[in-house]
Order: C-alpha cells, then sequence, then structure tokens
C-alpha cells in the first residue's frame, strides 16, 4: 500500500534525511539509496528493503512503477511525497525522485575466502575520499574481485556519495570496514594469501611482479600511500611507471590496471 506524507515531521521524513549523517547511519543500521538503477541493483542483490520513498513525477515511469510492485511483494513500506519535500531528504542535486532504505549487511571473513581457489582481495588502507573508494570497489566487481576490505580511516562505506561511486558494485560484491592491520595480516596468513602493497620505494613494476597466486593488493591514502605497518607487512611491492607528466594516478585507475594485469598472467599461467 502507498501511503502519501505531506509533512517533514513524519518519522520517516526525519529517518531518510538523517541518513545523510553518518552517525544517524551508524545508529540506525540503515542508509540511503538514491535513483532508479541504484535501487533495482539492490532489490536484484537481495539486500533487505525496509521503505521506499518516491515523488509522484518518478511514479509515472514503468521502471519505478516495477520497482514499487517488487517492493510492495516483500511488504516494505511505500511512501509517496512531493517534489518539495523530496527535496529536503535526497543528497544529490538532480534526483530522480526514489530513495529506498536498505539495511546494512555484515560479512565474515570466512565465509567468502574458503570457497575461492584463487582470492583476489582489494585492500583499501585510509582511501579517504568517498568517490575514490566507490570507484575502487566498482573496479574490483568488474575486474572480478573476491572481496574488498577497509582499513580504519578510510572513508564510510555507506556514504550517499560512496555508494553512487560504487554503481551498484556495492550490492554485488563482499566489504568489510575497519580491519585492523592486526586483524588483516592473520586473515591472511591463515588462508596462505600473499600481500603485496603499492609503493615507489624498493618496488618492482606491476607487470614483473608475479601475481598468479592468492593475492591481496594494498592501495593507500591518496596522500602519504600505504601505510607503513602494511609496507612492512608485504610480501613485495609493486608500482606502475608513469610515462607522461602527470605525478601520479587516481588510486582506482591504478587498481584497474594492476586488476586487469592480475587476469591478464592468470589467463596465461592455465
Amino acid at each position: 500500500m502507498l501511503e502519501v506524507i505531506a509533512s517533514n515531521q513524519n518519522s520517516l521524513i526525519k529517518l531518510a534525511a538523517s541518513l545523510k549523517q553518518k552517525k544517524y547511519r551508524d545508529e540506525t543500521g540503515v542508509f540511503s539509496v538514491e535513483g532508479v538503477r541504484l535501487v533495482e541493483e539492490a532489490i536484484q542483490a537481495d539486500w533487505e528493503i525496509t521503505a521506499c520513498l518516491v515523488t509522484k513525477k518518478a511514479l509515472e515511469q514503468s521502471r519505478v512503477q516495477k520497482i514499487m510492485t517488487q517492493l510492495q511483494e516483500r511488504h516494505c513500506r511505500l511512501a509517496e511525497l512531493s517534489e518539495t519535500l523530496y527535496a529536503k531528504i535526497t543528497d544529490t542535486d538532480q534526483a530522480q525522485g526514489i530513495m529506498a532504505i536498505v539495511k546494512k549487511k555484515e560479512y565474515l571473513f570466512k565465509n567468502w575466502v574458503t570457497g575461492d581457489r584463487q582470492p583476489l582481495i582489494a585492500v583499501l588502507d585510509n582511501v579517504q575520499d568517498p568517490g575514490n573508494v566507490g570507484a575502487l570497489i566498482r573496479t574490483a566487481d568488474a575486474a572480478g574481485c573476491t572481496a574488498v576490505i577497509m582499513t580504519p580511516g578510510s572513508a564510510d562505506l555507506f556514504s550517499p556519495k560512496t555508494v553512487r561511486a560504487t554503481m551498484g558494485s556495492l550490492f554485488h560484491l563482499p566489504v568489510i570496514s575497519k580491519v585492523s592491520t592486526a586483524e588483516l595480516v592473520t586473515y591472511l596468513t591463515q588462508f596462505q594469501i600473499q600481500l603485496i602493497a603499492t609503493a615507489l620505494t624498493s618496488a618492482k613494476p606491476y607487470y614483473e611482479v608475479d601475481l598468479t597466486g592468492p593475492t591481496a593488493i594494498v592501495f593507500g591514502n591518496e596522500g602519504n600511500g600505504v601505510s607503513d605497518a602494511l609496507l612492512h607487512q608485504a610480501a613485495s611491492r609493486l608500482f606502475i611507471p608513469l610515462y607522461g607528466k602527470a605525478e601520479s594516478l587516481n588510486v582506482a585507475a591504478a587498481a584497474a590496471v594492476i586488476f586487469y594485469e592480475i587476469a591478464r598472467q592468470r589467463r596465461a599461467a592455465l
């Protein structure tokens, strides 16, 4: 059943607006997902959606109508609100008029590593820009990575900007946040996964490093690179040569180069 909300004092409106802030995402255990495609991705990946808010204009679209039918079958709370009221809860300048409230999902390392004989893990070490985090998760998904691990200090996985930048890959790929160096090293040692760090010193060109085995690649902070703690734990280090005048590559672009080199090496080894 579609309810109509007209007051900004409505509890659902207050909840949706509050999810722009990490504090309330943490307190409630939910986050907001905006846009037709991202809501579709959340549904297809079977994430738990507790509510969906739409404008009357958005409801004119056939894709939105299909979304509402699917969510109604899941007994999800559905609400229609005015464009003015939607503007109070959106985090985008060109909103599509549909927002889902989605429950966070937590993963355990052992559950998604043990079934993969050749795991490939992206480790984000204090990567602070939400756009970079989201783009890197999207890249990891496209390249067939097993999972993503984020150390403390990295951007919030469930911020609206991060969620948008993943382009739906958040719903396809296991991501574990706030994993300490000690925990990470313990995990990797237990499952015999080599840790390789991106670095500029004492490093080999990425195409000279054997990446065919179970591997975790660490990508570091935008300004400071990989932390010393993880550098000291790495079995080897690699870098991407720069042939032009650019000082560096964006972290997501660097990840794409390395992930697809891994895919190339693994195909060649078959």
